[in-house]
C-alpha cells in the first residue's frame, strides 16, 4: 500500500499527458516503469518561446531509483527556475552541482555515486532551432528517412572520476523532423527467440520504420514491439521514450 501511494507522489512530479500536449502538441511519451515506482522520469518546462524537455534515467529502479529521481527532478527545476539557466549544457552542469551537494550532506555522501543519465532538449519552434545536451544518452533525429545521432557526453549527472563541462549542441530543424529522446530500458530489454537484448541497432531501425506514423500510432507500435520482444521474460528496467514531431 505504501509503495502504491508513493507512485501517486511520484506521478505528481510528472506532467500529465494533457499538459505535455499543451507544450508539445505533436508528441508522445511512452513511460513504462519496471516496478510500481520508477528511476526513469520525463521532465518539461517552458521558458518564454523555448520548451525544455528531457528523458532521464536515474541510478537503479524501484524505490531507490524513485528516491534518486526526486532529487534529480528537483535539481533540474532549480537550475531553470532559481538559477535562470536557459541552455541545456548549463542546466546539466548546475544540476550535477546540486545533486552532488545534496548527497554530500550525509556522512556517506562521499561514497554515494547516485545520479542520472539524461537527454535534455530545448526547442524554439519560432526559430526552428534545437539545443541538446546529454549525459551518456544521445538524441536521435529522423529526417527524410535517415537517422541522425547526436551523442551525449560520456559522463553521468553525479559524482564521477572526472567531471567535465557538458557540451551544448545547436541544430537547425526542418518541419518534417522527428526527434526522439529515451532511456536505455527499451534497447537493453532481453527477449526475442534467443532471449537476447533488443539492442540499439534494432531500436534505430524501428524508429526509422515508424517515424511517419501519427504520435499515437508510434507509441502503440513501440509498446507492442517491446511487449512482444519481452514475451514471458521479466522487464529488466524502466522504459521512457519521448517523441516530438516538428
Amino acid at each position: 500500500d505504501s509503495i502504491t501511494y508513493a507512485k501517486r507522489i511520484q506521478n505528481a512530479i510528472l506532467l500529465p499527458p494533457k499538459l505535455v500536449k499543451e507544450h508539445l502538441p505533436n508528441s508522445f511519451v511512452l513511460f513504462k516503469p519496471k516496478d510500481i515506482v520508477a528511476g526513469d522520469f520525463y521532465w518539461l518546462e517552458q521558458v518564454g518561446d523555448v520548451v525544455l524537455y528531457a528523458a532521464a534515467d536515474c541510478t537503479g529502479h524501484g524505490v531507490p531509483g524513485a528516491l534518486v529521481s526526486v532529487v534529480c527532478n528537483n535539481a533540474l527545476n532549480r537550475a531553470v527556475k532559481e538559477y535562470k539557466l536557459p541552455e541545456p549544457a548549463a542546466i546539466l552542469n548546475k544540476s550535477r552541482e546540486i545533486i552532488i551537494e545534496t548527497f554530500q550532506r550525509s556522512g556517506d555522501g562521499k561514497n554515494i555515486r547516485d545520479g542520472m543519465d539524461i537527454a535534455l532538449c530545448s526547442i524554439n519552434f519560432n526559430k526552428l532551432e534545437l539545443q541538446f545536451s546529454g549525459a551518456n544518452n544521445p538524441l536521435y533525429i529522423v529526417r527524410d528517412g535517415e537517422l541522425i545521432e547526436i551523442k551525449g557526453d560520456k559522463q553521468p549527472i553525479g559524482k564521477h572520476f572526472k567531471n567535465n563541462p557538458f557540451t551544448n549542441h545547436t541544430l537547425k530543424l526542418t518541419d518534417s523532423d522527428m526527434i526522439y529522446t529515451f532511456s536505455d530500458g527499451f534497447a537493453d530489454q532481453f527477449g526475442g527467440p534467443k532471449g537476447k537484448k533488443f539492442m540499439y541497432k534494432q531500436f534505430r531501425d524501428l524508429l526509422i520504420a515508424i517515424h511517419q506514423h501519427s504520435m499515437k500510432k508510434q507509441k502503440e507500435i513501440l509498446l507492442q514491439t517491446f511487449n512482444n520482444w519481452k514475451g514471458d521474460l521479466e522487464q529488466i528496467d524502466d522504459v521512457c521514450i519521448i517523441g516530438v514531431k516538428i
